[in-house]
């Protein structure tokens, strides 16, 4: 019973590209190793970009220096 957790920031995916993430991950893991899509489970997290961080500064630091 595979166990995929997705996460990203929290900047406005669309249900409608949530629930793609959801079937394309499903179809990859039936596709590639043979599992079966009745058990595989996926999980979307969804991460406030305050609480992300790369290079020592977060997200939210990041998007606003990049939008100068």
């Amino acid at each position: 019973m595979p166990y995929v957790n997705i996460k990203i920031t929290k900047e406005g995916a669309t249900a409608e590209q949530k629930k793609r993430l959801i079937q394309e991950t499903t179809r990859m893991l039936q596709d590639i190793l043979g599992k079966n899509p009745q058990t595989t489970v996926v999980v979307i997290e969804e991460v406030d970009t305050d609480n992300w961080g790369i290079a020592g500064e977060t997200i939210t630091e990041r998007r606003k220096r990049e939008k100068k």
